[in-house]
């Protein structure tokens, strides 16, 4: 089995998402001279076109950091400064931790489905809006937004250095109005999505454009026991 490091550490702090950009920022900064490519996904003021391996989230509401394979090693760089409180915006703020929870994930796929929601998804970029807009009828639309879903779900498997070594199903089962977000100071199409798709993959893991800052996030959805179920 493929197996994924993962480290999700949680802030006491509230953010707004539009502040999520602002937080990676200010984390950058702190680091100074000391900060590793993998915070910034960067190299030499050239974009790094691989999957970020720390990214930067907004999770129930407060400040979060989620790291993968070598993420989990470098992030150590924070905790070694010798101070947590950085610079949002124009508001100083200590950070303080609430949770840190690491885990080992299995990320292959199988011959069952697993249900997920994915919130913020930016499928789009100019090519396939291009397709999206001029593709007619709600189905042929959801059938493209499939085949970008499982793109992106395998550059995330690719991004980890896990090979999926049988065919990908994705199927959608709900989906949002589109609705625009606004990065960088451009208009994005964004979706909220729920699907389903024969690969276990790790909560909050970033999926699509603008993963690094909180864009795609997705979370496994539970069945609910049995109320009356007291084991």
């Amino acid at each position: 089995m493929n197996k994924l490091n993962i480290l999700v550490i949680r802030f006491r702090n509230p953010i707004f998402f539009s502040q999520v950009p602002l937080f990676r920022g200010a984390v950058i900064r702190l680091l100074g001279d000391n900060v590793h490519l993998l915070f910034h996904n960067h190299i030499e003021d050239k974009f790094r076109y691989s999957y970020p391996l720390i990214q930067y989230k907004r999770i129930h509401g407060n400040a979060a950091i989620v790291c993968m394979k070598e993420g989990t090693e470098e992030i150590g760089r924070l905790f070694s400064q010798g101070t947590m409180t950085i610079q949002l915006g124009d508001t100083p703020v200590h950070l303080e931790i609430e949770r840190i929870q690491p885990r080992q994930v299995t990320v292959q796929a199988w011959n069952s489905f697993f249900r997920y929601r994915i919130r913020k998804w930016l499928p789009l970029n100019s090519v396939n809006y291009d397709k999206y807009i001029h593709t007619e009828g709600a189905a042929e639309r959801i059938k493209l937004l499939e085949s970008i879903l499982t793109a992106n779900l395998l550059s995330f498997t690719k991004g980890v250095g896990i090979h999926i070594d049988q065919p990908l199903v994705v199927n959608i089962t709900e989906i949002s109005q589109p609705y625009q977000m606004l990065s960088k100071h451009v208009k994005l199409m964004a979706f909220d999505v729920e699907f389903k798709a024969n690969l276990s993959l790790p909560d909050f893991a970033g999926i699509g454009k603008h993963a690094s800052i909180g864009y795609g996030v997705v979370t496994r959805v539970r069945e609910r026991k049995d109320k009356n179920n007291k084991e």
